[in-house]
């Protein structure tokens, strides 16, 4: 396969997000947003995101579906030092795998909780992997996050997952980052939804996304151009930028 080829094919993910408090809705995520723009930045599409409880037949069957459709599988939560935090053994069991405690793991932990009481039995839950397992770097908490095969299981709190991400970053096989540029009008999004989809048929490659907001006391909307082609993004927001205009409607450059 041509350089070409590679950088053109897309690649994707999926993230599924494990946990009860989620799911109640007394833990508002945050991780969704922060990953899928990581991704982005590494030229892999986001295609899907699943929530689910702490229940491992849940995530087992989560795990097994996402990870085979796509380029990579990214989980969050569970991976904490109690008795209820089972991401590590339902993904073992999805994959047919032991558990077991990395050494590596287990002499971080024992560094970082040196001079904080002391690696007990409990925090060395945090060491345990599915077998066959790497790690991910964690400077922010000391636990470290799981690689195996096409599956990277990271912490839930969100500061740490970005830890985890930046020592990550260039390290997984994508395609061309997908640009993206916006511009804004002090219009309810339903006034030009039809020059939003003429744009977006004319531009093949483009995708365009509306969001609309309502602020000091005026609607409007922010239009949010894509694409891994950068040219074909500045080329639509001209395109899209004179229709607006045409239409009666002062453009704000960069969004509102």
């Amino acid at each position: 396969m041509t350089k070409d080829a590679i950088a053109d094919r897309i690649w994707t993910a999926a993230l599924v997000v494990i946990g009860d408090e989620i799911l109640s809705g007394r833990t508002q995520d945050k991780n969704v947003a922060q990953i899928a723009a990581w991704l982005n930045v590494q030229g892999i599409r986001l295609a899907e995101v699943r929530v689910v409880s702490d229940k491992t037949e849940a995530i087992v069957e989560a795990v097994n579906t996402l990870r085979a459709r796509n380029d990579y599988l990214f989980t969050t939560g569970g991976i904490g030092p109690t008795h209820d935090d089972i991401t590590v053994d339902a993904i073992a069991e999805a994959l047919g795998v032991a558990v077991e405690l990395h050494p590596q793991a287990v002499a971080v932990l024992e560094q970082y909780y040196a001079t904080r009481g002391g690696l007990t039995e409990v925090r060395a839950r945090m060491a345990r992997v599915p077998a066959g397992a790497d790690l991910i770097v964690n400077k922010v908490s000391g636990a470290p996050g799981i690689h195996v095969g096409n599956i990277f299981i990271m912490a839930g709190v969100p500061h740490i997952t970005a830890g985890m991400l930046d020592a990550l970053t260039g390290t997984l096989e994508g395609g061309r980052p997908v640009v993206s540029k916006t511009i804004g009008c002090w219009v309810a999004e339903s006034e030009v939804a039809d020059v939003l989809r003429d744009a977006e048929k004319a531009h093949e490659g483009v995708a365009i996304g509306s969001y609309p907001f309502f602020r000091d006391g005026r609607t409007g909307a922010n239009f949010v151009v894509r694409s891994p082609d950068e040219a074909l993004v500045d080329g639509c927001l001209v395109d899209l930028t004179a229709a607006l205009e045409t239409a009666g409607y002062a453009v704000v450059a960069e969004g509102i």
